[in-house]
This record gives structure tokens, C-alpha cells and sequence, in this order.
């Protein structure tokens, strides 16, 4: 396997870090230039996307993909960072009258577009420092609600005070601040104790390693290893001759041509913010043109 640029499918356990798996993917695949394209909370679980040698310049691509997570909350309890790492600020024994057609019910009620306040220890900037740093140093923390999209949210199984759900949301959400805000829905408080990421746009946790064998069994797992077009499917594809090959590595303009279309395209309401086009040869992601009518730019290449 070759890595001299791609993605990674990493599954992270609860026992690392997202900075634990990128040490340990730089080790395993033994490449320096290796980064995420978003960070996982330590307790959760699932797909973490690791950019490997030139595309680590190619991140913010990766931001506008919906994500699909299976959620746990707990009822009854609302803690100060929305999940089972915080201190508890309000308790209610609400939830004993509440049943599975109700906490469906509520659950549906936030499908779609809606104004979310993020959750007080997160990584949001305030003031020039993280919001989390600032709450643990016991200052004010006035997050502004930021515009979010609930794709889908449905109930799994209810047990005892725990609500099992599976849910799709645009990017910018936070599934523990979605769990606070069940809570005060149902009228009980709520806070999250379980979280996994399945799916990052067309990308699936099925098809990654496990965080935990990276360092010795990268090498030999190459369904979790994109390369070429379908590190970024999303994107209609051109593909290069010799010549217009060297034309973008120099990065000059290329006649638009005909496109093969993007292999996935389940946005919701979401989308592309810009006509990208991936530009390739017959095994490599050359670069990322904008297209200008009949016309490809290129504005990131990543072959030298």
C-alpha cells in the first residue's frame, strides 16, 4: 500500500484520543504529515478520517459532509457539559412518567432545521480561547446558537432512564448539546453517556481499522486506505492527460471537458459550497480545480 497521500478510516476506541490515533497512524504507516478532519470526544467511539502526506491541505473539504452517530442519553440528570464528564446542575425524577411513544415523539419534533447553542465545553472559540478552557477556569460562557440540521433522529430502545438513538446532522452539531436540549424537551434534563460516529458522508465505519491496530496492522488493511478520486467522491471527477497533467501542476487552466459524475451525492440539505472538481490520473488525486464555465482552475495541487 502506498502512502504517498490519501485517507484513512481510523474506528477510534474510548481508550484514545483523537491526537493518540493520529501519533499512532504516523508510526504504523510511518508518514509525518497526518491529520484529522474532526476530532471525537475521548469517550466516544467510531469513524475518525485521517489525511495522509499532501492531502492534509485538503481538510476543510471534509467539513460540510453530513455524520451519522448512535447516541445514548441518560434522563433525569443535566451536567455542566452535557455528557457523563460533568457535574450534575439539575436532577428530575420526570422521567419515570415518560414512555417510548413520547421520547419518539420528542425526538422527531427536532428533525430539521433549527438554531443550536453549543455546548459550554467545547472547542468554540470565545474570546479568543476555546470555550472549555475558559469554562474550566470558572469564567462566563455566552456561546451564540449557531444554524444546524437535524437530517434524522429516531429512537432505538428505551431502558430504564436511557434513550438509545441514531441520528444525521449537518456539520456544526453537537450531539451532546442535542441530548441537553431532548432533556429540557421532555421536561426531565438529559445528558449524553454513549456516543459512536458510523458515518462521515459516503465514508463508513465498516471499512475502517480499529485505532488500537494501526501501529502494527496498517500495512495490511487497504480497504480502510482511499486513494485518487475516492478520497473525495463526492467531487465530479476529470480525468488527465500527460499534458493536461502538467498544465495543472504548473497551475494553469485546463478546458473544463466532460466530467464523470461524483459517486455519491446524499447531502440532504446540505451541499458543496463550491463547483470543486477532482482532478486525477490514473491512480493519483492530482488537485482540486473550481470550475468557471468551460474552465478548471486549479486551487489546490498535490502531486510535486
Amino acid at each position: 500500500m502506498t502512502t504517498e497521500g490519501g485517507l484513512l478510516l481510523v474506528d477510534k476506541t474510548s481508550e484514545s484520543s483523537s491526537h493518540d490515533v493520529v501519533l499512532a497512524a504516523r508510526r504504523g504507516l510511518g508518514v509525518k504529515r497526518i491529520g484529522h478532519t474532526g476530532t471525537l470526544d475521548p469517550f466516544a467511539t467510531g469513524l475518525l478520517l485521517l489525511l495522509v502526506g499532501s492531502l492534509t491541505r485538503c481538510a476543510e473539504l471534509f467539513h460540510a459532509l453530513p455524520k451519522t452517530y448512535v447516541a445514548t442519553m441518560r434522563l433525569g440528570r443535566e451536567t455542566d457539559t452535557d455528557d457523563l464528564t460533568g457535574e450534575t446542575i439539575r436532577e428530575s425524577d420526570q422521567w419515570k412518567t415518560l414512555d417510548a411513544d413520547g421520547i419518539a415523539s420528542a425526538l422527531s419534533a427536532r428533525i430539521g432545521s433549527s438554531l443550536q447553542v453549543p455546548s459550554t465545553f467545547s472547542a468554540k472559540r470565545i474570546r479568543g480561547q476555546r470555550a472549555y478552557r475558559l469554562a474550566r477556569d470558572g469564567e462566563s460562557v455566552d456561546l451564540p446558537a449557531n444554524p444546524v440540521v437535524i437530517h434524522d433522529l429516531r429512537l432505538d430502545r428505551v431502558e430504564a432512564d436511557e434513550v438509545r438513538f441514531h441520528t444525521r446532522v449537518s456539520t456544526g452539531t453537537y450531539i451532546r448539546a442535542l441530548a441537553r436540549d431532548l432533556g429540557r424537551d421532555l421536561g426531565c434534563g438529559a445528558h449524553l453517556v454513549g456516543l459512536r460516529r458510523t458515518e462521515v458522508g459516503p465514508f463508513t465505519v465498516s471499512d475502517a481499522i480499529a485505532s488500537d491496530k494501526i501501529s502494527h496492522e496498517v500495512r495490511g488493511f487497504e480497504t480502510a486506505f482511499r486513494q485518487g478520486a475516492a478520497v473525495v467522491p463526492w467531487l465530479p471527477r476529470r480525468r488527465l492527460d500527460p499534458e493536461e497533467r502538467a498544465a495543472v501542476l504548473q497551475g494553469r487552466v485546463i478546458a473544463s471537458a466532460e466530467l464523470s459524475e461524483a459517486e455519491w451525492s446524499d447531502w440532504g440539505t446540505d451541499g458543496p459550497e463550491k463547483d470543486l472538481v477532482a482532478l486525477t490520473d490514473e491512480t493519483t488525486l492530482v488537485a482540486i480545480a473550481e470550475r468557471d464555465g468551460e474552465r478548471l482552475h486549479p486551487r489546490k495541487v498535490f502531486v510535486a
